[in-house]
């Protein structure tokens, strides 16, 4: 533990970023990682132990999150089943290379492909274009989903989410899924990080992130639930596309 854990006040602007995160997280699916992780590398904590600390965070997060959705019927349990097991073994993978190697060659393609698919979903958001079908293609997206959230400290819900609603998933249904099969994800990655890095992933960054998260989680479960599912598109095509184009801005400047 850390020199910030002796001063609770320190301990502040992580508990309002944790809170901050968690709420958009819960509410549209993503944002908890790359809120989180480009607030503490800004601050300066190294990217290997930022992105751990989100997880360990995260984990108890996601845990009252998943209850939350489940609470309120936000959950499609068979899409579940088809993402938990891929998500599982891309983060384990994803989180072993991230402790050995940089994984930053591929990150502006992604994004730029994220970006585009906001841009998508916002479009079908504001035009109410949205035509509900079950997604096909879900185990690869769970696969490349847990991978990059671990490797890049987040975007699980923004691959994930974004995809399932382009292929036509229920907005409500889609992220109360997504953000219940992340607590077995981030359950996963974040033992994957203790193992390689030991308890140093116990910083005073990462309790305070993990005390404003799980205040925040019962109440994005809630809000999904009440928004209408033209605008829960419209503001996930939003946040994607924001998002996205300033990580592309950060990796190529």
């Amino acid at each position: 533990m850390d020199a910030l854990l002796a001063d609770p006040a320190a301990l502040l602007p992580f508990i309002a970023i944790g809170f901050a995160a968690q709420m958009v997280d819960g509410a549209l699916g993503m944002a908890y990682g790359q809120i989180s992780s480009t607030l503490l590398i800004s601050m300066g904590v190294p990217p290997r132990l930022a992105s751990a600390g989100v997880h360990t965070a995260e984990t108890f997060t996601t845990g009252v999150s998943a209850v939350s959705h489940i609470a309120h019927r936000n959950v499609d349990w068979r899409l579940f089943a088809r993402l938990v097991v891929p998500g599982i073994i891309g983060g384990i993978l994803g989180a072993y290379i991230l402790t050995q190697i940089p994984t930053a060659t591929a990150k502006p393609i992604v994004l730029a492909y994220l970006a585009m698919l906001g841009l998508f979903l916002f479009y079908r958001g504001i035009m109410h274009r949205h035509t509900e079908r079950p997604p096909k293609i879900v185990a690869p997206l769970g696969l490349v989903g847990g991978f990059l959230d671990a490797a890049g400290g987040g975007g699980w819900g923004a691959v994930v989410t974004s995809n399932l609603l382009v292929q036509g998933g229920n907005p409500r249904k889609t992220i109360g899924t997504v953000n219940t099969a992340e607590f077995f994800l981030t359950l996963t990655i974040s033992a994957t990080f203790i193992a390689t890095l030991g308890w140093q992933v116990l910083t005073g960054p990462t309790v305070g992130l993990l005390i404003g998260g799980v205040v925040a989680a019962p109440f994005g479960a809630l809000i999904a639930k009440r928004i209408k599912a033209d605008t829960l598109l419209t503001f996930v095509g939003a946040l994607v596309t924001i998002t996205s184009v300033y990580g592309i801005v950060r990796a190529l400047g």
